[in-house]
């Protein structure tokens, strides 16, 4: 890394100006989390939420920062924003409008990105009334009735819209991806609290400063093979054709089609976690043979490690089918004049490129499996205090490298050195 990459980020006024205007939107979604929805006990949800790490609430929780178990004004989060976005994308695949509002470019995304805030809303409704009935349920509201259901439901909605404006602004006028960034933000404020766990484990005895020095390069290692596999592509080689028009000639050269090892990227283990999280979560409604279902599905056990390795290889599959289809890629390949050396331009390309996608996304499931398995077999066979789960590593890492990527690109333009030195392999590569 150049030594003065980092100061070269403050000597460019727009990158500058960019950065504390991110730094100041996260610090105003952070002040969020803290301001409460009103007619809440405090205490009684304290003491609803201690028992729900293994539930869908947990995982809430963990998307919003806190804010869920906390039952603050942003206590959804941006979770309905981003369910609007899959359920938008899946929609696209079989409903023909939305299909072609896809391919129409900026006003078709434009007008897709009203739909997804519209749907925003009708989930955030929805989301804030079945919380305040289940509020109200488990004997923590103060006044229950209408009164308090209209009041978190309009609280609750607002908080979530408020979060979408606040993740579009960072997106137009920060650095950086601001829906990606505020789930960034919520995750990452657990480091200090991991921290100081571990520090009073050493001071109480138990746990020596060799055991430390071990979890700190497991983790290190970890988080290096998730940044080399982010990173990694199967580069296809695609050939342009020679066209003359007039006394210009265009084409002719050779670039490439990538394709990323981990296509879908943190999806398929956000889809798999919920769904395993379902039983524990319904299990807490005190129904019996769930009870006795939740009891086969433990995290920790071969069942569940077997049931959740399975759902993520599916889900890269089925997300990496959704958003990457060959036969468009390959349609516009040939409309460009382009095509493959030793491969036949439309049918035959389109096959070609989705025999490599197939297999490539079987490396990219096993390896997203392994990261999320990781930290559940750490924690349950060897008592390693392991804060963050697969799913927020790969979230955390992810993200960094996106906005790192952003900011070399701001760099670059401006003839700065990037974070690499001259003559290191190429700039950093964002995960899109």
């Amino acid at each position: 890394m150049a030594a003065g990459a980092f100061q070269n980020v403050f000597k460019i006024p727009e990158l500058k100006r960019r950065i504390l205007f991110t730094l100041g939107m996260l610090v105003i979604y952070r002040l969020g989390v803290f301001i409460p929805t009103p007619g809440i006990d405090a205490d009684a949800l304290a003491n609803l939420f201690a028992g729900a790490a293994g539930t869908v609430f947990g995982l809430f929780n963990m998307f919003s920062g806190g804010a869920l178990e906390q039952m603050s004004v942003f206590a959804l989060g941006i979770m309905p924003y981003i369910s609007s976005s899959i359920i938008l994308q899946l929609l696209t695949v079989v409903i023909p409008h939305l299909e072609r509002l896809s391919k129409e470019g900026e006003q078709g995304r434009k007008k897709i990105t009203q739909y997804t805030r519209y749907g925003t809303v009708i989930l955030s409704v929805i989301q804030g009334y079945l919380i305040s009935i289940g509020l109200e349920a488990s004997n923590v509201v103060l006044g229950p009735g209408w009164a308090f259901r209209l009041m978190t439901i309009i609280t609750l909605t607002a908080g979530t819209a408020f979060i979408m404006w606040l993740g579009e602004q960072i997106t137009e006028r920060g650095i950086g991806n601001g829906i990606s960034l505020i789930i960034f933000a919520g995750i990452i404020v657990r480091l200090p609290s991991a921290i100081r766990n571990i520090f009073q484990y050493v001071m109480a005895g138990e746990m020596s400063i060799f055991f430390v020095i071990i979890l700190l390069v497991v983790v290190v290692a970890v988080l290096g093979f998730i940044i080399f596999v982010e990173q990694g592509q199967r580069r296809i080689p695609v050939q342009y054709a020679k066209r003359v028009v007039g006394r210009r000639q265009y084409g002719g050269q050779s670039t490439h089609l990538p394709l990323k090892i981990n296509t879908a990227g943190v999806i398929p283990p956000i889809f798999a976690s919920s769904i395993m999280a379902f039983p524990a979560t319904m299990a807490s409604f005190n129904i019996p043979w769930v009870s006795d279902l939740t009891g086969w599905l433990q995290a920790g056990s071969g069942i569940y490690e077997l049931l959740y390795v399975g759902m993520i290889v599916f889900f890269c599959y089925f997300y990496t089918a959704v958003t990457f289809n060959p036969v468009d890629v390959a349609e516009n390949m040939q409309k460009h004049g382009g095509f493959i050396p030793g491969i036949r331009p439309g049918k035959r390309t389109a096959d070609y490129i989705d025999r490599v996608l197939t297999r490539i996304t079987l490396g990219g499931a096993i390896y997203v499996s392994a990261v999320c398995v990781l930290p559940i077999i750490l924690q349950s066979k060897f008592n390693i205090p392991f804060y963050y789960g697969g799913t927020s590593l790969l979230i955390v890492v992810g993200v960094a490298i996106d906005t790192v990527a952003q900011m070399e690109s701001h760099m670059l333009a401006r003839h700065y050195d990037g974070f690499l030195k001259r003559g290191s392999s190429g700039r950093i590569k964002g995960r899109r």
